[in-house]
């Protein structure tokens, strides 16, 4: 099959600036004691970047807490902040796909949110910011 893409490899820089982005991501959830559970959920509504478990007894929770996670990448201002993209309809999109994921893994009951992580891609040489917004979308 000439030219067909293998699921799962990104086709264009956007995509590749976006999965660099997720993997950022992952990291500084990782370094924070977050598991994550699932990459690149896919509902009838949409994706969900991450899917991570946030441990009992952080600041932020008294137990556990599922955590939600849409990450978006920028490598410039030009056309606003990363965390400016979250649409309404994205917002409702994202809504729709958490409590279809509940919905598929009713074990994960219990307290839950949806994260935007905006990651900033440095300019050469330069490390990228990562901003964290907790329960971004309602």
């Amino acid at each position: 099959m000439a030219g067909a893409q293998r699921p799962g490899k990104p086709v264009n820089a956007r995509q590749s600036l976006g999965r660099k982005g997720e993997s950022l991501a992952a990291e500084y959830l990782l370094a924070r004691g977050f598991q994550i559970l699932a990459r690149n959920y896919r509902s009838a509504y949409g994706e969900i970047d991450l899917i991570v478990l946030q441990p009992a007894g952080s600041p932020a929770s008294g137990g556990p807490v599922l955590v939600f996670v849409e990450v978006k990448t920028r490598s410039s201002d030009a056309y606003g902040f990363p965390e400016e993209s979250i649409t309404p309809s994205k917002q409702v999109h994202l809504i729709q796909s958490a409590q279809a994921y509940l919905q598929e893994h009713p074990q994960r009951e219990g307290d839950w949110r949806i994260d935007v992580i905006a990651v900033r891609m440095g300019r050469a040489g330069k490390q990228a910011e990562i901003k964290h917004f907790e329960n971004a979308v309602s």
